[in-house]
């Protein structure tokens, strides 16, 4: 649940989640198999903060793996915007890469 959580921030970072970038979050939601109670919680952002520390928490890879799940998600309607990229930049700092 903590990487969709950080994978939804960076979705609505430029203020519009688009329909490929929902279909991405959904996918993700899907093949992590959260419970539709989960899935609302990271729909509406709950929980971010503790999300963060889980992330921080990983390995090395599995934080490049995340920082790489951001960019991809970001990009999943064919743009970044600067928004969405100023996010991914800070997650990726505050995650020490």
């Amino acid at each position: 649940m903590a990487k969709c959580l950080v994978v939804s921030k960076v979705l609505v970072a430029d203020g519009i989640m688009t329909e490929d970038e929902r279909g991405f979050l959904a996918a993700m939601m899907d093949r992590l198999e959260l419970t539709p109670d989960e899935q609302r919680s990271v729909i509406e952002l709950e929980g971010l903060d503790e999300a963060d520390r889980v992330v921080g928490a990983l390995s090395v890879d599995e934080r490049r793996a995340i920082v790489e799940l951001l960019v991809d998600a970001a990009s999943a309607d064919g743009r970044l915007s600067p928004h969405e990229l100023a996010v991914v930049k800070r997650v990726t700092a505050a995650l020490g890469l």
